[in-house]
């Protein structure tokens, strides 16, 4: 139970302090049950429940939670966006299934010919990495070469494109962070 505890808190993005204070316990002792070191009571336990919004018995459980794992094959990549013809850059959604994340992370396949391809730009950061091929991330004033194994990070509010230097287009796994700004929350635009 004491790890449960912990990742439900974390995913209701509650302190340690705040948890405590919904539950009408001390912040020493929720950190025992967090640690393993005491056990709570029904009575506690079924208000840690109702506190982070779950049944109380996935307090109690062995089993891994499966949304707190999630495992993609290659082939199970589900396409994103309309990126059609060879000017068009293609995405590929990793956990697309996932409810709540505060990542979103894709394959993308950016166009060798740009064709005018739009300067974007989203709130958050954003990370590239190139698996496969070459590729050019560009922003307004500065232009960055990438090749396999090659990786920037960088805030998703500068401009910017990327597009394949290769004789076929790259593969560039990227993620994006948008931090939730309240009940409004959205998926950032793909760049």
């Amino acid at each position: 139970m004491s790890s449960r505890v912990r990742v439900l808190r974390k995913q209701n993005r509650l302190s340690l302090e705040a948890l405590a204070e919904r539950v009408g316990v001390t912040k020493s002792y929720l950190s025992k049950v967090e640690r393993g070191l005491s056990d709570p009571s029904i009575s506690t336990a079924l208000k840690l429940a109702h506190a982070l919004n779950v049944d109380v018995g996935r307090l109690f459980s062995d089993e891994v939670e499966p949304e707190l794992i999630t495992v993609v094959r290659a082939d199970e990549r589900t396409p994103m966006g309309a990126g059609t013809g060879p000017g068009a850059t293609r995405y590929e959604g990793i956990a697309t299934g996932l409810t709540d994340k505060r990542m979103v992370p894709f394959m993308m396949h950016p166009p060798t010919d740009p064709a005018d391809l739009p300067f974007k730009s989203h709130a958050g950061e954003e990370y590239l990495f190139v698996h496969e091929g070459t590729a050019e991330l560009e922003f307004p004033e500065r232009t960055v070469a990438l090749g396999p194994g090659d990786s920037v990070y960088f805030n998703s509010a500068l401009p910017h494109r990327c597009r394949s230097t290769g004789g076929r287009p790259a593969a560039v796994l990227v993620v994006i962070h948008d931090e939730p700004s309240g009940p409004a929350d959205h998926v950032p635009t793909l760049p």
